[in-house]
């Protein structure tokens, strides 16, 4: 292991790597080295703004992948971004190769992960119920844009989820796993938290289509509003009547799910409007 260091920024990685191609964009200011993902991710600043860098290529200390599998994965998200463009979407505004690897550079958001792995994680399950709601109503009109692209969300989970808690704003990240329709599970355990998976990423051969998608919607308002993986009213946040819309929306059998993401986001908001 090596430590490394740019604009009196530290950081470590398992084999040495050429990080000249920075100061194209600005100085350093954080650097975000601790992933399993292959990447390593810099806040930099010029003149003009801040933003956020995404570096394949180099060998960080905690990565479960090659150099070369990181490569080929960032260069593939390139286009679900661009796909799946939105106000709420972070927005990637150049990507390129360098020498060894492969960057993309997104627009940097003044706000906070809320990854359990995260120092704000807690905080953010503290937030009011009302700014909660925002936050959880800006997720689902994501995910009904992304259906109606022809994209099946995979590997969702709190860490995609950015807030600002001073503006209130909310922003999606990291959807590098989205993949267009069909999709099939191939794998077996597909790639994500168990806490928002739903039976079929589990299964073999199983199709992963929008009613996968309402599940995982119902299990982001249980991490949200609470019960977590256990769904239980004692701990749940807003009212019974959401509870149950919540419950459906994580039924084990899909056929017992709501058909869509819409369908879904209508029962919840007439529930909300009437008890609110």
């Amino acid at each position: 292991m090596i430590t490394k260091m740019r604009d009196g920024i530290t950081f470590e990685l398992q084999e040495e790597f050429d990080f000249s191609f920075l100061s194209e964009y600005g100085k350093v200011f954080a650097v975000f080295d601790k992933q399993d993902s292959g990447y390593i991710c810099f806040g930099v600043q010029n003149h003009y703004k801040k933003l956020f860098v995404k570096v394949a290529g180099a060998a960080t200390v905690f990565s479960n992948i090659s150099a070369d599998i990181a490569i080929t994965r960032l260069q593939s998200t390139v286009s679900i971004y661009q796909d799946l463009s939105y106000p709420t979407l972070i927005e990637i505004i150049e990507h390129k190769e360098i020498r060894g690897g492969y960057l993309t550079v997104f627009e940097w958001f003044e706000g906070d992960c809320m990854g359990r792995q995260y120092d704000d994680f807690e905080k953010f399950l503290e937030l009011p119920v009302e700014k909660k709601f925002d936050v959880y109503h800006e997720i689902l009109l994501f995910h009904i844009h992304a259906n109606q692209k022809g994209y099946i969300a995979l590997d969702f989970y709190d860490g995609c989820i950015m807030y600002d808690f001073a503006s209130g704003e909310t922003r999606i990240c990291d959807i590098e796993f989205y993949a267009k329709r069909p999709v099939t599970n191939t794998m077996g355990r597909m790639w994500g938290s168990s806490r928002y998976m739903s039976p079929e990423e589990f299964q073999l051969g199983e199709e992963i289509d929008e009613r996968s998608n309402v599940f995982l919607m119902g299990a982001t308002a249980f991490q949200l509003f609470g019960g977590g993986k256990e769904r239980n009213l004692d701990t749940w946040q807003a009212n019974e009547v959401l509870f149950k819309i919540a419950l459906k929306a994580v039924s084990m059998k899909k056929k017992d799910r709501y058909p869509s993401i819409g369908e879904y986001l209508q029962a919840w908001d007439k529930a909300r409007k009437s008890s609110y």
